[in-house]
């Protein structure tokens, strides 16, 4: 299988080039975003470490599953209705800690297109600001960087 993430015009031409060289029949299918990024997910560890450290009570692996099941599964059900059933025939009856332990088997932010893990750290973000919790404020490239997407999402919505 052969997949590419088109940024730019001339990207996309170059894609285009490569489907009239292929034999057909063939099967075409397009996804809006991209993956999340590694910068992201290394953030969310980031994070997940310091606000361990800062309550103490838990590990970073327990605080990022609970992020994932509080802020990331609804993201996930909002966007995608096939996440939204399996979700809520699956998971959603069960108590809270069990579901807090299943996040380390369900895959939520690897999931994400950028986009939503822009939505997602921020939710963090504002989690952890009302609870007075310190958090890392990401490089100033990548600040940048997440302020384009929740511009562009601003626009989207």
């Amino acid at each position: 299988m052969t997949e590419r993430i088109i940024e730019s015009p001339e990207q996309l031409e170059l894609w285009i080039r490569f489907l009239r060289s292929r034999p057909l029949p063939i099967t075409v299918s397009t996804v809006d975003g991209r993956d999340r990024t590694k910068d992201q997910n290394a953030l969310q560890w980031l994070w997940a470490t310091e606000v361990a450290h800062q309550l103490g009570d838990r590990g970073p692996d327990e605080v990022q599953r609970e992020w994932k099941l509080r802020h990331g599964v609804p993201i996930l059900r909002e966007d995608s209705a096939d996440f939204r059933a399996i979700y809520d025939q699956t998971l959603k009856p069960l108590p809270y800690e069990l579901k807090v332990e299943v996040m380390r088997f369900v895959p939520v932010t690897s999931e994400m297109k950028v986009r939503q893990m822009v939505r997602y750290l921020d939710a963090i973000e504002r989690e952890c600001a009302s609870m007075g919790l310190c958090l890392t404020d990401p490089d100033p490239e990548f600040a940048k960087y997440l302020a384009r997407y929740r511009q562009a999402e601003r626009k989207a919505a």
